[in-house]
């Protein structure tokens, strides 16, 4: 659909899940629950439900596990979401470009046992667009930026506007949910205005609190901020980009209306249940994020596969790799080996090293993993589905193999992802 961005003066041509952006969606935890999936766009598609822990036939990745549904065909997914939190879904087909485009919604399942403990919450979509004055579209995806740290937009957004304003009562005990839905920005996030904001949740996932104190919320990545709101009308917290030596303001929260008494309320979800590993009985997995060419192995693979190169869907450009295998494209009907081949209910640690000079948020389908430690920083442990790994880091996590399946593992800059940055972890 053709819809005018913020600043342009003309429209631009528009991917939106129910002519919505976002589109937000609520659910219940462990309620079944059911999308019908409607093709309207002039290519296949299918919905990836990013960060949910559903079944592996309705994971969403074209012909892993379920054929892209191609225009004017419908699917039908349908799931029990296990884990309460904030969630988003989008396409794995043309990924940067549809993402470009605004196809992108969020799922937000919700926990009977927070019920009361928030006043008031902001569901905050943060997104880029790399559109002209005129509407049109550059590039989505550029050599020198899928080489790098990716190809930024100039038109940056909350939830589709410029710096929108928001209101919250006086002393309201307030929950932001924030999503990074763009292909390639990392921000680091701010409360400027708000006492001791605190994340409560990470990829939608209750941790012990922490303070927001610049969290790098790489793409895909969400977090939830709490806060208690000044008691005074008219006070003003802005939420805020530090990651430039001049903070670039994003959204504005105004208080406003009748005040509330929250002064002295703990900021705290109940606590997270996952499949907890077992780290002294786990196996370690060594993942290697480096600089990419075509591995001789996976041309030798295909060789003896009967498939060609070609076949494999691949890019004409291979700027990024895992374990030295190089896996570009947008399509996954062919696919080369298994990074790894784990046992579903067995526990591993995974040790992520990055080898060059960009971040890669590095995201797991089909499950939810412990971060575990830095080797650069302290970082609090936490469960998430996409953790940001900077250069030179070496990052470890847990988790327990889920579900019999093929589960991507792949660096949401989306740039990254279509030249090389793309694997699948393999569970029997």
């Amino acid at each position: 659909m053709s819809r005018t961005l913020p600043g342009n003066t003309g429209p631009s041509t528009l991917w939106l899940y129910n002519e919505n952006y976002p589109l937000v969606i609520r659910t219940k935890r462990n309620e079944p629950f059911t999308a019908e999936f409607h093709n309207e766009l002039r290519e296949h598609s299918t919905i990836h439900w990013h960060g949910v822990r559903v079944p592996y036939g309705m994971d969403g990745v074209p012909y892993m596990p379920h054929d892209p549904v191609k225009p004017g065909d419908s699917f039908t997914y349908h799931f029990s979401p296990p884990d309460p939190g904030t969630f988003f879904f989008h396409p794995h087909c043309n990924t940067v470009e549809a993402l470009g485009r605004g196809l992108a919604g969020v799922l937000i399942v919700e926990d009977p046992r927070d019920q009361g403990l928030f006043d008031l919450e902001h569901v905050l979509v943060l997104k880029d667009w790399r559109s002209r004055p005129d509407g049109s579209f550059a590039d989505f995806l550029t050599d020198g930026g899928a080489a790098r740290a990716g190809t930024f937009g100039d038109l940056r957004t909350v939830n589709g506007e410029v710096m929108p304003t928001l209101t919250v009562p006086p002393g309201a005990r307030v929950r932001l949910r924030i999503l990074n839905v763009d292909s390639t920005r990392i921000p680091m996030l701010n409360l400027r205005g708000a006492a001791n904001p605190v994340v409560i949740a990470t990829d939608g996932n209750a941790c012990d609190p922490f303070a927001l104190n610049g969290w790098r919320l790489g793409p895909a990545m969400r977090a939830d901020v709490a806060f208690i709101a000044p008691t005074k009308t008219g006070a003003e917290i802005v939420l805020e980009d530090v990651f430039s030596t001049r903070p670039r303001p994003l959204a504005k929260l105004v208080t406003a209306g009748d005040g509330l008494r929250s002064t002295k309320a703990v900021l705290r979800l109940p606590a997270a249940e996952l499949p907890m590993p077992d780290l002294k009985a786990a196996t370690t997995l060594d993942i290697q994020l480096l600089a990419g060419s075509l591995d001789p192995a996976l041309e030798t693979w295909a060789k003896q596969n009967g498939v060609s190169i070609d076949e494999l869907c691949l890019t004409q450009k291979v700027f990024w790799s895992i374990n030295r295998q190089a896996w570009p494209g947008a399509a996954h009907d062919r696919k080369p080996p298994p990074l790894f081949e784990l046992k579903s209910g067995k526990s591993y640690v995974a040790e992520l090293f990055n080898g060059t000079p960009h971040q890669h948020p590095m995201h797991l389908h089909g499950h939810t993993f412990r971060v575990l430690s830095s080797s650069e920083r302290d970082l609090p442990p936490h469960w998430a589905d996409t953790v940001l790994v900077r250069p030179k880091e070496r990052i470890r996590i847990g988790f327990v193999a889920g579900q019999p399946g093929d589960w991507m593992f792949h660096c949401h800059i989306i740039e990254h992802q279509e030249t090389g940055m793309m694997g699948y972890l393999r569970v029997t």
